[in-house]
C-alpha cells in the first residue's frame, strides 16, 4: 500500500471523522405524517430506516428534477395486493415516464378491475385450495374465475377488435395502452394510457395475458406483438434523455431491462432499489446497486441506496412521504 494509500485509510478511519452524527431518538408524536417519521430515520440511525430516508431524499432529488427521464420498474405480485393503489397513484401523478414490469402486471390489473382477491394466509393447505379451484399467491386468495376466466373474455374481445380495426402489429407499449383505454380509473393501466406513459413488458408470454395472445394467433396467425418495437421506444427514451433515475422494486427482468439500457448512457444518475433478495447467490434479484456500477448501469457518482425489506410496507411509506413533499 502506497503512503498516500494509508494516509487516506487513516484519516478515514479517524476518531475525529467517525464519531460526527450522533444517534437520536424517534419521537413519535400524535397526528404525525409517514414524512415527519421518515425525516427522523436519518437521525435515527437503525439499519434500514436510515436507508429508507436517503432512498426518499434521492427520489425526492430526481423526481423535482426536469431534465431526467424517470424509470419505475416492478413485479406483478404487489398488484394483487393494495399495494397497487399506490402504483396507480405514481402513474396517475405522472411521476414516471417509463414503466418496466412483468406480464402479471396486465393480468392482476385486468382482473382487479372486474372481480375481487381475497385475503387468505401463506399456511392455507395449497392441495384442498386447487380442489376448490382457488389460487394462493401469497397470502392473496384468488378464485379461478376471477383470474382466468375474466382475463380470457377480455382479452378475446379487445383481440378481436383490434384485428378488425387492422392494427395486428403492436409493441407491448401499445398493447398497454389498448387495456388501459378499456379499463377504468381503478386501473393502472388506464392511467398509463391517458397520461401516455409507456408500460414496457419484455417477458410478455409470462403470463395470463400472454397466453391469450398465443392463444388467439392461432386462429389469426397474422397478428404479432412486436417486441422489438418497444426496444426501439427504450433505445430513443434513452439517447434522447440529458439524465436518467429508477425506482426499481423488486429484481427479475423488469430491473435488469432498467438497468440494461441505462448502461448505454453510461448508467443511471439516481437509483432506488427496494429488494428482499440476499446477495449471497449471485442472483440479479439480490444484487445491491453498487454491482450495477461495475458494468456501467449505474454510474460511480450516481446517487444510489438499496432498501432491504418487503415492497407492501416500504413503497406505501415512501409514496406517503413524496407525495406530501412534492405537493
Amino acid at each position: 500500500m502506497s503512503k498516500n494509500a494509508k494516509s487516506n485509510e487513516t484519516e478515514l478511519y479517524s476518531r475525529k471523522t467517525l464519531l460526527t452524527y450522533p444517534v437520536r431518538d424517534i419521537e413519535i408524536t400524535k397526528g404525525m405524517s409517514a414524512n415527519q417519521l421518515i425525516n427522523q430515520f436519518l437521525q435515527s440511525g437503525g439499519f434500514t430506516a436510515k436507508k429508507l430516508a436517503i432512498a426518499v431524499d434521492i427520489l425526492e432529488k430526481m423526481l423535482s428534477m426536469k431534465n431526467v427521464t424517470k424509470f419505475f420498474s416492478f413485479p406483478a405480485c404487489i398488484i394483487s395486493t393494495g399495494t397497487r393503489g399506490v402504483v396507480r397513484e405514481l402513474i396517475k401523478r405522472r411521476l414516471f415516464d417509463v414503466v418496466i414490469t412483468t406480464c402479471g402486471t396486465l393480468d392482476h390489473d385486468i382482473a382487479r378491475t372486474f372481480r375481487e382477491y381475497y385475503h387468505g394466509s401463506f399456511t392455507l393447505d395449497d392441495e384442498k385450495l386447487h380442489e376448490i379451484n382457488i389460487n394462493r399467491l401469497g397470502n392473496i386468495l384468488i378464485p379461478t374465475e376471477n383470474y382466468g376466466d375474466i382475463t380470457e373474455d377480455f382479452m378475446q374481445k379487445l383481440l378481436t377488435d383490434l384485428y378488425h380495426s387492422g392494427n395486428k402489429d403492436l409493441s407491448t407499449y401499445e398493447l398497454s395502452w389498448e387495456l388501459g383505454k378499456r379499463l377504468n380509473e381503478n386501473s393502472i393501466l388506464y392511467w398509463a394510457a391517458k397520461n401516455k406513459i409507456p408500460v414496457v413488458v419484455p417477458g410478455i408470454t409470462d403470463g395470463a395475458v400472454g397466453y391469450q395472445l398465443w392463444l388467439f394467433t392461432q386462429t389469426h396467425p397474422d397478428f404479432r406483438i412486436n417486441i422489438l418495437k418497444d426496444e426501439q421506444l427504450l433505445n430513443d427514451t434513452i439517447w434522447e434523455a440529458n439524465e436518467t433515475g429508477a425506482l426499481m422494486v423488486g429484481g427479475g427482468i423488469s430491473k435488469h431491462h432498467t438497468i440494461w439500457w441505462n448502461q448505454f448512457k453510461d448508467g443511471l444518475d439516481y437509483a432506488v432499489y427496494i429488494t428482499t433478495a440476499p446477495e449471497w447467490d449471485g442472483s440479479l434479484s439480490g444484487a445491491r446497486m453498487r454491482e450495477a456500477v461495475s458494468w456501467g448501469k449505474v454510474k460511480g457518482d450516481a446517487k444510489y441506496i438499496t432498501v432491504e425489506g418487503d415492497a407492501t410496507v416500504l413503497l406505501p411509506l415512501i409514496a406517503a412521504a413524496l407525495l406530501e413533499r412534492l405537493a
